[in-house]
């Protein structure tokens, strides 16, 4: 049987343009051609087509498809595991972007009045939504959430930069004493630690220091805390836990 590249494509589901280039570059050239010159394809031709389109469904480029098929000495079946591994990573942050997705389509704004520019500017690719609706199914009956909540529903964009950059500089500090080799009960690592509690007060919520201890063992228990503080500085979430507790102890 011999097909033309009208019949092959409609057949297979892509374009002719697809069918010339695959052709161009050599990757699926026709057996023959008409008196006229037209391509024409048989039934090889569309068996390797359909290998083609598996391929590339799974993701390949089209030279390592053309490798996998032309070149006797690859190993299709290395190929498969490697391409499996990258589809399963890939499946993984796909799956935690349609949660995070669903999430925030869910989520109780926070009132915070800023534009996407000013959006980006404060809180650069972290969304303060994201957790919103969590964060009110928890916390929602207790007095803290309700003070934060009214706070920041007036907040303005200088507000929100004043924070980052508070926030910041006690993020340097700390990275600063836990350089230095000082212990997590040490004045200056307490020191900070009240400074992160004062924080919360000023910006949030009354923090006393049996809830700010709270806060600490969540910054371990929850892997969403610790990755915040471990990329200000590896080690952080657990350090500043210790200060937490040890401050608490040293002023109770």
């Amino acid at each position: 049987m011999a097909y033309s590249v009208g019949q092959v494509a409609k057949a297979a589901g892509v374009t002719v343009r697809t069918l010339h280039h695959y052709d161009e570059i050599g990757l699926l050239s026709p057996h023959g051609r008409s008196s006229a010159g037209y391509r024409r394809y048989n039934d090889m031709d569309l068996e390797r087509l359909q290998l083609i389109r598996y391929y590339r469904e799974l993701g390949f480029p089209l030279d390592e498809i053309a490798t996998i098929l032309d070149d006797p000495a690859s190993d299709p079946a290395e190929h498969l595991r490697q391409q499996h591994e990258l589809l399963t990573g890939r499946i993984g942050k796909l799956q935690e972007m349609v949660a995070a997705i669903e999430l925030a389509m869910e989520a109780r704004k926070m009132n915070i009045q800023l534009t996407p520019e000013e959006r980006f500017e404060v809180f650069g690719d972290a969304d303060p939504e994201l957790y919103a609706e969590e964060a009110k199914q928890r916390w929602s009956g207790t007095e803290a959430y309700q003070e934060s909540s009214r706070r920041t529903s007036g907040y303005s964009k200088d507000d929100w930069l004043r924070h980052k950059a508070e926030n910041e500089d006690w993020g340097r500090r700390l990275t600063e004493v836990m350089a230095s080799g000082a212990a997590t009960d040490s004045p200056a690592a307490m020191e900070l630690a009240e400074e992160h509690r004062q924080l919360i007060s000023r910006w949030f919520y009354d923090c006393p220091y049996e809830a700010h201890t709270g806060l600490a063992d969540m910054y371990l228990a929850d892997p969403r805390f610790t990755e915040y503080f471990e990329r200000i500085q590896p080690g952080m979430a657990a350090y500043l836990s210790e200060a937490i507790h040890a401050n608490a102890v040293s002023r109770a």
